[in-house]
C-alpha cells in the first residue's frame, strides 16, 4: 500500500510542470524552446535519472543596417595653367584620329603654360574627298588667319576610296589615284613649308583587318614620300602599335610600362592610352622645334628664302637632313647667294641659263675643288694625255 501512495504522488509531480514560456534577453535576441510544451517526466526518469535534453536555441535577429560609409573625397583637380600669351600654338590637322590626339596633346601640355594645343581634327575628311572637306582650302584660311605656329599631322583612314580629278575617276592605289593623291599631299606640305610653320607628320597604325590595314600602310607610304620631300618631320609609329609578327594589336604597354588597351573596338581608332602614347612620341620629336618656349624654325629649312630651297630634297630627315644641308650650303662663295640651285655645287662655273651640272661632272670635279666631295681626280690625272691601249 505504501508503495501505491509513493508511486501516485510521483505521478502527480510529473503532472504538475508547468509549460516553459519565452524568455526576452536585454540584447535583441530572444530564448525560444525546444518545443511548446516541455516533455513529460517518467517513472523511467525518476527511477535511472533524466536523459540530457538539448539545449534551448537560441535565435538571434538579423543586425541592424549600418549606413554605408561615405566615399572617400576625390583628389582636387590640378589647378588650370594660364597660358602665355605669345605661348607656342600647336595645331592638329586630319581626320578622327587627331580628334583623339588633340584631346591626349591637351592632357600632356596641360601644365605647360608656353604651349596650347588647338584641335583642327574633322570626322571622315581625308585627301580623297575634297567635295566633302577641302584639306587644302582650310589649310589656306588658317595660314592667312597666322592660327598657329606648330602643325602635327594625322590623316589617312579615310581615303581608301575611289578619288575624282578633271572628270575622271581613279581606283585606290591605282596609278591616277597615286598621280593625285601625291599632287594633294604635296600642295598641302608645300603651303606649309612657304610660311615657314614645322610639320610632324604621324604615319599610321596597323588596322585589324588585313585588307584594309595593306591598303592603309600603302598609304601612308605616300605620306613617308611627301613628308621627306616636304621638309617635314615623318614619325613611324607602326611597329610601336604592332605585334612581334608586324600584325594588328589592341593590347600594348602604355608610356607607363604597363600593358594596356592601346586600340577602341573597331580596330582603326586609338584608345585614351593609345592617344597618350602617341602624345609621348610627339613630345619626344618636337624638342627639334619647341623646348618650353618660342618654336624655332631655322632647323626647318635653313635655305628657304633662296632659289635652292626649291631644290628635291634628299631622303632624310630630322639633324640628318640638316647636316647635309649644311654641307651643301658650305660650297656656296660667302659673297653671294647663289643665283640658279645648280650653282650651289658648279660654283659659279656653270653659265646662266644652262641645265646645270651632270653626275659626270661631279664625279671628274679637280681634287681640291669646293665640289668634289672628296670623289674628285688630281690636277696630274686631268692633264695627262688619255691612253687608248689596253
Amino acid at each position: 500500500m505504501r508503495f501505491f501512495l509513493v508511486l501516485m504522488v510521483m505521478v502527480m509531480a510529473l503532472a504538475g510542470g508547468a509549460p516553459v514560456q519565452a524568455q526576452p534577453v536585454s540584447d535583441d535576441r530572444v530564448l525560444v524552446a525546444q518545443n511548446e510544451q516541455p516533455r513529460r517526466r517518467t517513472l523511467f526518469d525518476l527511477l535511472f535519472g533524466e536523459e540530457p535534453q538539448p539545449a534551448p536555441q537560441v535565435q538571434q535577429t538579423r543586425p541592424r543596417p549600418q549606413a554605408a560609409p561615405a566615399p572617400a573625397a576625390l583628389p582636387p583637380p590640378k589647378p588650370a595653367v594660364d597660358k602665355a600669351t605669345d605661348a607656342t600654338r600647336l595645331a592638329v590637322f586630319g581626320d578622327s584620329l587627331a580628334i583623339d590626339l588633340a584631346k591626349a596633346l591637351e592632357r600632356f601640355y596641360a601644365e605647360d603654360p608656353n604651349l596650347v594645343v588647338i584641335g583642327q581634327g574633322v570626322s571622315s575628311s581625308g585627301f580623297v574627298r575634297d567635295d566633302y572637306f577641302d584639306w587644302n582650302a582650310a589649310l589656306r584660311e588658317e595660314i592667312a588667319k597666322d592660327s598657329f605656329d606648330l602643325a602635327v599631322v594625322i590623316i589617312g583612314i579615310n581615303d581608301n576610296q575611289d578619288i575624282n580629278a578633271n572628270g575622271q575617276s581613279f581606283a585606290p592605289l591605282s596609278e591616277g589615284w597615286t598621280q593625285e593623291y601625291q599632287a594633294r599631299l604635296n600642295e598641302f606640305l608645300g603651303q606649309l613649308r612657304a610660311a615657314r610653320k614645322p610639320v610632324i607628320w604621324m604615319g599610321l597604325p596597323p588596322m585589324s583587318r588585313s585588307q584594309y590595314s595593306a591598303a592603309i600602310n600603302q598609304i601612308s607610304s605616300l605620306h613617308r614620300l611627301a613628308a621627306f620631300s616636304g621638309g617635314a618631320e615623318y614619325l613611324d609609329i607602326f611597329e610601336r602599335f604592332a605585334d612581334g609578327e608586324g600584325k594588328y594589336a589592341a593590347y600594348g604597354p602604355d608610356v607607363n610600362g604597363q600593358n594596356a588597351l592601346m586600340r577602341k573596338d573597331d580596330g582603326i581608332h586609338f584608345s585614351s592610352a593609345g592617344s597618350d602614347k602617341l602624345a609621348f612620341y610627339i613630345s619626344q620629336t618636337m624638342r627639334t622645334f619647341y623646348r618650353g618656349g618660342r618654336v624655332s624654325v631655322a632647323v626647318v629649312d635653313p635655305l628657304q628664302g633662296t632659289d635652292a630651297a626649291g631644290m628635291l630634297r634628299p631622303p632624310f630627315q630630322g639633324l640628318g637632313q640638316i647636316r647635309l644641308l649644311e654641307v651643301a650650303g658650305a660650297v656656296m662663295p660667302l659673297g653671294r647667294v647663289p643665283d640658279r640651285a645648280s650653282d650651289l655645287l658648279t660654283a659659279g662655273s656653270t653659265a646662266t641659263g644652262s641645265p646645270g651640272f651632270s653626275l659626270e661632272r661631279l664625279i671628274e670635279a679637280p681634287v681640291g675643288r669646293v665640289d668634289a666631295f672628296g670623289v674628285g681626280i688630281s690636277r696630274e690625272e686631268s692633264s695627262a694625255p688619255v691612253n687608248s691601249g689596253r
